[in-house]
């Protein structure tokens, strides 16, 4: 063991892609933990906070007694840039909070309307006043899972219309009272099971 933490494979390979992989984890929970305090997740926080400093002070250990090996500082710099790629591919993930779409269209959005309501989705259908004349403003209050479902749907129903999505950090009630569960898998293979017998 003692060689091995004497040889240039450890000095120059080994410790300095340690660096790099312990600098990723540190970055991507500190943007976790950002990300869990705006969606008030203070418990998520919490932990992700104390693995953060706890991996941190581990790297800097290292870094800090070998302040003459350049290699060092440059695998801290590169593991902290890659952490934050990384915490933001995790954030998007595990689609953690909700947000609000808010959709304006110039062309008749009834179907857009009907179908999302018939889906179960909450929503609010004002009509507003745009540059160009008369306008349907539609508020949809969704989990972050569902984005890319709603995005391709108003695709499809009005497709020239103007979206935009924001995080909601408090919602006073149910977001969506009235969706409609998904099927569940277990379920579904249940249903056939009994069929059969």
């Amino acid at each position: 063991m003692t060689a091995l933490l004497d040889s240039a494979a450890y000095t120059w390979v080994i410790l300095p892609v340690l660096i790099f992989f312990t600098r990723i984890i540190d970055v991507s929970l500190g943007t976790l933990r950002i990300i869990f305090i705006n969606r008030n997740l203070r418990y998520y926080a919490t932990i992700s906070g104390f693995f953060e400093v706890l991996v941190w002070l581990l790297a800097m250990r290292v870094v800090f007694q070998q302040l003459d090996n350049p290699l060092y500082l440059v695998m801290y710099a590169a593991g902290f840039a890659a952490g934050n790629y990384v915490g933001v591919v995790i954030e998007n993930r595990i689609s953690i909070g909700r947000v609000v779409i808010r959709v304006i269209t110039r062309q008749d959005a009834g179907e857009l309307v009907s179908f999302l309501r018939s889906s179960g989705y909450g929503l609010t259908v004002v009509d507003g006043e745009g540059a160009t004349g008369a306008v349907k403003i539609i508020f949809i209050i969704i989990e972050r899972k569902d984005i890319e479902t709603i995005v391709a749907t108003i695709k499809k129903y009005n497709p020239n219309a103007f979206y935009s999505i924001e995080d909601v950090r408090f919602v006073s009630g149910a977001v969506t009272p009235n969706r409609l569960p998904a099927p569940r898998k277990w379920t579904h293979f249940h249903s056939r099971l009994r069929k059969k017998v």
